[in-house]
């Protein structure tokens, strides 16, 4: 039989587990679960897409569109997620699921087809060279861990150590949203739903987990984090003004590093951070190397690249007024406009 390309069904999920797993190019962001959470957290439309041949499974491409009328309409693999695109177990399949994504942008006429990939796979699509990655290997040795942080780095890491910060494991998301939803207020961004927190514990398990990090009881950071196989991505993190002072987001990720070293993992994945930012600084001041993302936009309404993104100087106001909205406020109104902000 010839290689066919058709859109998922709901009893499709095994074997597309069963095929990631087996992928060494999978991410966390190709799982299965994040068909649901989407769904039901923002109300996306889902368009995943197999490649069979033989009644086999050869490949994947999830695929989410996502549209508004401030932000636009963009067919996204994957949204609120650092990797996408295509898996597949040879190129010519990954082509033929690339068409059918194209085709796909074009029968629904969005803005474009965004294909959000580690390597770069078609030099002809306008590409966004903005984000980076940061990826490094982890021991099961605490100390060769800790001996890999750069000199300054580490001697942040003792001084939250020194503090008597405790990390405190979390069933729950209601005391990790209130420190990440006042985060990312002081950092000018709409916060997502709480529901989408909920529905990422729900659905992925003991595969998205949350660590706390006190100071005498009192929360002053947090991050929510997934695991895929060998591998620990911290996601979502924030932290409280108090935490500068006692290093708390340095020994967060300390913490996070030593119990999942503990846990098995050898890669502790920092996630994208934007070119010129913070958190790019921060993340390379902790020894990893930044490794360039390759978004790559199949455009069929726009003319150029969407730039749904704070370096848009167009959004300069809005993060500056964001900034100084009351947290309650904040809190009301962010889940509206976040959903589109993937």
């Amino acid at each position: 039989m010839s290689l066919q390309v058709r859109a998922v069904a709901d009893n499709d999920g095994l074997m597309w587990e069963s095929f990631i797993n087996a992928h060494q190019d999978a991410s966390f962001f190709h799982r299965w679960g994040w068909r649901e959470v989407i769904a039901r957290a923002f109300g996306h439309d889902t368009h995943y897409q197999v490649a069979e041949r033989d009644g086999q499974l050869i490949g994947v491409l999830p695929l989410v569109r996502v549209r508004s009328r401030l932000f636009g309409d963009a067919l996204v693999s994957m949204p609120f997620g650092v990797y996408g695109g295509p898996l597949a177990i040879d190129e010519p399949t990954r082509a033929a699921l690339q068409r059918a994504a194209c085709d796909l942008a074009d029968e629904l006429g969005v803005d474009a087809l965004e294909l959000r990939h580690l390597h770069a796979h078609n030099p002809d699509w306008p590409t966004k060279q903005l984000y980076y990655t940061f990826r490094k290997d982890i021991s099961d040795d605490h100390e060769a861990n800790l001996t890999a942080i750069p000199r300054k780095q580490r001697a942040m890491v003792r001084k939250g150590i020194k503090a008597e910060l405790q990390g405190v494991q979390d069933d729950g998301v209601d005391a990790f949203f209130a420190v990440y939803a006042e985060s990312v207020r002081n950092l000018g961004t709409p916060v997502f739903p709480r529901r989408y927190f909920r529905l990422l514990r729900e659905v992925f398990g003991d595969a998205c987990d949350v660590l706390r990090i006190q100071h005498q009881g009192e929360d002053i950071a947090a991050v929510m984090s997934f695991w895929f196989r060998d591998q620990v991505l911290p996601f979502y993190g924030g932290s409280r003004p108090a935490a500068r002072a006692l290093a708390g987001n340095d020994f967060m990720y300390w913490e996070l590093m030593r119990r999942a070293a503990d846990r098995g993992a050898r890669i502790f994945d920092f996630g994208r951070s934007k070119a010129g930012t913070g958190a790019f600084s921060f993340k390379k001041n902790w020894g990893f190397e930044p490794e360039q993302l390759h978004y790559e936009y199949h455009l069929v309404r726009a003319e150029t690249m969407p730039e749904v993104n704070p370096n848009n100087p167009k959004y300069r106001l809005f993060i500056d007024a964001w900034k100084r909205l009351p947290l309650p406020l904040a809190n009301l109104i962010g889940p509206r406009l976040s959903p589109y902000l993937g």
